[in-house]
């Protein structure tokens, strides 16, 4: 039977099945079955949370987007652009079980410093953290809340 860690975010309706001995989540954003991994678990929620609760529009998200981080080919958990095609914030996922430390930000700020996002976002499902990007100044603030979609661009 499958038991999901409850997550520090609203309660969504997946569409999970089961083959092979393995759990399938739906992903609605790249249509398509994913395995259920505790960290998969973690990042359909805040996708739906991002959709459902701050008006994010599916469209303009990239899940598990590549990216060139010296030389080596890696994989940002939630990329999401603006309505002009810029790149507006990252999310870095982690599973529940994992505990967000300095290295957590430290792999989402690499990361970062590729996409030049405005926003950064770091969550296991139940701690999360927003900060706002200065690029300019190369420094960063947190905040308690993430805005809606329309106030962040």
């Amino acid at each position: 039977m499958f038991n999901p860690t409850p997550l520090n975010l609203p309660f969504y309706p997946f569409k999970i099945t089961q083959r092979d001995g393995l759990h399938y989540i739906f992903d609605e954003v790249r249509k398509k079955h994913l395995v259920l991994t505790p960290e998969e678990w973690v990042r359909q929620h805040f996708i739906k949370y991002l959709i459902k609760e701050k008006q994010f529009p599916a469209s303009l998200m990239q899940i598990e987007g590549g990216l060139s981080l010296n030389q080596t080919k890696k994989r940002s958990d939630i990329l999401i652009y603006n309505n002009s095609g810029e790149k507006l914030m990252v999310v870095e996922c982690k599973a529940p079980s994992v505990a967000i430390t300095q290295a957590t930000f430290d792999q989402a700020a690499r990361y970062n410093s590729v996409y030049k996002a405005k926003w950064m976002v770091i969550t296991n499902g139940l701690n999360h953290y927003y900060a706002q990007i200065d690029h300019t100044c190369k420094g960063f603030s947190f905040i308690e809340e993430l805005p809606v979609y329309s106030l962040l661009v």
